[in-house]
């Protein structure tokens, strides 16, 4: 059995703005199954979901990007499909699908947006 931990982090441009992010926590797969990992936005709907894998001791590694307007996700280095691929149930709603998992891909993923609705205003 091979365990996934996901978590959540969200970047916001000021604090009069704030957003949550959620995703399921844990999930447990065999070798060989796909893993998928789901992510909520919460009120953001008009911004890419970005997911990062980080190993024990590591640094997090930028898997993808996707948007629900994009045919297909943009992906970081040493990433890619069909091992890696994103979909969206919704503006909001977005899951990181890992095919054919194997001890390698057990880590925690991190699900996170950009909240661009929180602009902070400068007055002149």
């Amino acid at each position: 059995m091979i365990t996934i931990s996901c978590a959540f982090f969200t970047l916001l441009t000021c604090v009069s703005g704030v957003t949550v992010v959620t995703q399921s926590p844990l999930i447990t797969v065999n070798k060989g199954q796909t893993a998928t990992l789901d992510c909520n936005l919460g009120t953001v709907t008009n911004s890419a979901a970005r997911w990062y894998k980080q190993t024990p001791g590591g640094v997090p590694q930028y898997v993808l990007r996707f948007y629900h307007g994009n045919s297909s996700p943009t992906y970081g280095s040493g990433f890619s499909a069909p091992k890696f691929t994103s979909t969206h149930s919704s503006k909001s709603d977005y899951s990181l699908i890992i095919n054919n998992v194997d001890v390698g891909d057990s880590a925690v993923y991190y699900c996170n947006t950009w909240d661009d609705t929180a602009k902070e205003h400068i007055s002149q």
